[in-house]
């Protein structure tokens, strides 16, 4: 782990960082908070949505006086490989910026867009290395990465304890943005969709009786609420699959880091709540 800054934040320390990540062939951004002690501390990891970078959530949430307050470690990635020999894309919503936390199989993206073995395995593992954590793991995020929480915790729930989100692509192989990525990354049969599907695994039973409830915020006045994140799909399936889950739909809110920042503090608690519980019993 490299450090390339560090800050004073609310009694803990933040820092900018990067290592090399086999899945993705590259460097890989990321931010730390530790908070103030000697630890060990759980840690929440942050997926941030589409054409953001590790500085995004860093910068704009405001989590760190909660997250100081509840002795949590909050770790934020970059959501894509980046660098020279990376494919891209000229649109927002594919390529660099947009790895939709999925393991890329058809060409040109697999080379480098191996996000979820990413996080699941290289940045589990150098948080574990590197970071004074007593192994217990939180997970959430925002709109495509709040797809990516949903969808790394249900298809790995052995890592983490609790799992959030706000606005989250609840079914990306029922909307166009996770059709025009999953396509691309995983080519047009969408029997290899479903396991990328936050909605469809719920449905399916994944993660049924690992996670006591799911806590999902969504803004009323999201201007991409109806065709693209439909959380109404993640309360179906969780109805019918008996998994609880909250979802809170806010008035007025929209999809910026303004309604991120509102609510970062519930996510955090929901979070530290579980995490701390699971280190007591």
């Amino acid at each position: 782990m490299d450090i390339v800054k560090t800050h004073r934040v609310h009694g803990g320390t933040l820092s900018y960082a990067r290592h090399d990540s086999a899945a993705t062939g590259t460097a890989m951004a990321f931010s730390v908070f530790v908070p103030p002690g000697d630890g060990p501390f759980p840690v929440a990891i942050w997926l941030s949505g589409l054409t953001c970078t590790e500085d995004n959530f860093t910068t704009k949430a405001g989590a760190y006086e909660a997250a100081a307050r509840l002795g949590l470690i909050v770790v934020a990635p970059d959501t894509s490989p980046r660098g020279e020999g990376v494919a891209d894309d000229e649109a927002y919503d594919l390529g660099q910026g947009a790895g939709f936390y999925v393991d890329a199989t058809e060409a040109p993206w697999s080379p480098h867009f191996c996000m979820e073995t990413y996080v699941v395995r290289d940045l589990v593992e150098m948080i574990d290395a590197e970071l004074p954590t007593n192994g217990r793991r939180a997970i959430f995020g925002h709109s495509m990465g709040g797809h990516g929480a949903l969808t790394l915790a249900l298809n790995h729930p052995h890592l983490f304890t609790s799992v959030s989100a706000f606005a989250p692509i609840a079914s990306p192989t029922r909307c166009p943005w996770g059709e025009k990525a999953l396509g691309a990354y995983l080519g047009s049969n969408p029997d290899r969709w479903a396991r990328h599907d936050a909605a469809l695994l719920i449905e399916a039973g994944a993660g049924h009786g690992q996670y006591d409830d799911i806590l999902i915020d969504q803004g009323d006045a999201d201007p991409f609420l109806a065709d693209q994140l439909k959380p109404e799909l993640l309360t179906a399936a969780a109805d019918l699959a008996g998994q609880k889950l909250t979802l809170r739909l806010q008035p007025g809110y929209d999809h910026s880091y303004f309604f991120m920042a509102s609510f970062i503090d519930d996510h955090l608690a929901f979070h530290a709540k579980r995490l701390h519980a699971s280190v007591e019993s």
